[in-house]
């Protein structure tokens, strides 16, 4: 009898604990949604929101930026089509990992337009006021 309602509590916890992942699950790739809303609407403040303010940048070609240098980046460029594919999120407790792909079309700062076809990873805390902020996200070029 013990032991049939220590397995029973075990697979409670376990039930609870796979619902609550699959809940985080969702809720990052809602705020994944949200960043490429931003993209395709070309609307940078709706991203701002979903970064932490000491977040790290990596672009494609290695770079290293800031919250501030996405931004303006974002700000400087105009997406004429953007699509994510193969999102996927794996959450470690009060972090979660987000990797896809990225495919668009830009027109950057300098008027440059360029098909854009990149993976990218974003890693994601859930911040002490409960909300989920991005603090690191970098892209990788896919060559073609």
């Amino acid at each position: 009898m013990k032991r049939t309602l220590l397995l029973c509590l075990v697979a409670v916890i376990s039930l609870a604990g796979i619902a609550w992942s699959q809940s985080t699950e969702q809720a990052v790739a809602a705020l994944e949604n949200k960043w490429l809303e931003a993209q395709q609407t070309n609307n940078p403040d709706l991203v701002a929101p979903l970064l932490a303010e000491n977040m790290t940048y990596t672009s494609g070609e290695g770079k290293l930026g800031s919250k501030a240098d996405l931004l303006a980046q974002a700000k400087a460029s105009k997406y004429h089509s953007a699509a994510y594919d193969d999102v996927k999120v794996a959450v470690y407790g009060d972090t979660a990992i987000a990797t896809g792909g990225f495919k668009g079309n830009v027109t950057d700062a300098t008027g440059k337009t360029m098909d854009v076809h990149e993976r990218w990873t974003d890693t994601w805390v859930k911040m002490s006021n409960g909300q989920w902020q991005c603090v690191a996200t970098q892209s990788s070029p896919v060559k073609m």
